[in-house]
């Protein structure tokens, strides 16, 4: 039996784990087995002691684990080792299983890049699927009405992903996305009634960042913590305040205390802070453009001020 991990409630991460199953089953093992379990940021310890359960054991778009039961990795985030331990221990491999693509936009591409440059496989079939990974996770978007106002099955197959709460609805999803195209999985009729409920919430989620927003030298801040969902379109503050270079928000869930940090990719206004840094000096991570840190459920004050202090740097760079 395999097991693979990946990013919970993202698109890349699930489209991943996706095309992880389709390169395993034609390189490795046709007839395998494979279950899959989704992984958050959390404050702490990000992997269980019984995680790694099965013969052959998966991270894909996610933190570098260095346990001898991890057998295949995959990760492209700047912010993908813990420790400088664990990125010794990766640079220390030798198994021709583990990789880390950090030019890469998606862990999705880079999967399927691994697959045809080193093991000489393809999978046509799954292009669609490839390239809107990595025009979502990338934030390559022509415009912020692409990204917010969700026509393409894509998009829809994303607010659904990120937004459902039902305990394994991404790893019973996973099957669809490597099997049919995305159009078809949209109009899945439970697919279909998730995302119609999703996008009603999304557009009053428009309304009140509209109200709430407070913009200060190009940075838009949301504090959104009263409303115990940490799931909105990262694109919205762009959507309604174009002038807006960077966006930090504020949430709070029963999981976690959420700060995203983002910069607008319509703005051509340099940009030259490194978001993944700052928020890695805080115990997050990310990308150089978009990142976000987890903290304890019970730590929102701390939370609040932390965000203030990224809002404050970031002012300091645009003002």
């Amino acid at each position: 039996m395999v097991r693979v991990c990946f990013h919970d409630q993202c698109f890349d991460g699930a489209c991943s784990a996706a095309v992880f199953t389709r390169f395993y089953r034609e390189c490795v093992a046709p007839g395998a087995e494979v279950r899959y379990r989704g992984l958050m940021h959390r404050a702490g310890q990000l992997f269980d002691p019984d995680i790694f359960d099965a013969d052959e054991n998966v991270i894909v778009d996610f933190k570098y684990s260095s346990s001898d039961r991890l057998t295949w990795w995959f990760d492209h985030h700047q912010s993908a080792f813990l420790t400088e331990a664990d990125a010794q221990h990766f640079k220390n491999d030798r198994s021709g299983r583990k990789f880390y693509g950090p030019d890469f936009r998606s862990c999705t591409k880079f999967i399927a890049h691994v697959g045809a440059t080193q093991f000489n496989v393809r999978f046509p079939d799954l292009e669609e699927l490839v390239s809107w990974a990595d025009l979502i996770d990338g934030a390559q978007y022509p415009d912020s009405q692409t990204a917010v106002e969700m026509k393409h099955p894509a998009m829809q197959i994303t607010l659904v992903i990120e937004g459902t709460r039902t305990k394994d609805f991404v790893p019973q999803l996973i099957p669809e996305l490597v099997s049919k195209p995305l159009g078809e999985i949209a109009a899945l009729p439970h697919i279909r009634q998730s995302f119609e409920q999703l996008y009603a919430q999304h557009l009053k989620t428009i309304d009140l960042i509209r109200a709430r927003a407070e913009i200060h030298d190009g940075v838009v801040f949301l504090d959104l913590a009263d409303q115990d969902s940490e799931g909105f379109n990262k694109f919205i503050p762009y959507y309604l305040f174009p002038a807006a270079v960077y966006s930090v928000a504020l949430s709070h869930s029963r999981e976690r205390t959420k700060i995203a940090v983002g910069s607008n990719p319509w703005n051509s206004a340099p940009k030259g802070a490194n978001l993944a840094s700052i928020c890695e000096r805080f115990g997050g991570g990310g990308h150089a453009k978009v990142a976000a840190i987890s903290l304890p459920p019970g730590d929102l004050p701390r939370g609040r001020d932390v965000a203030r202090q990224i809002v404050a740097e970031l002012c300091s760079r645009t003002g």
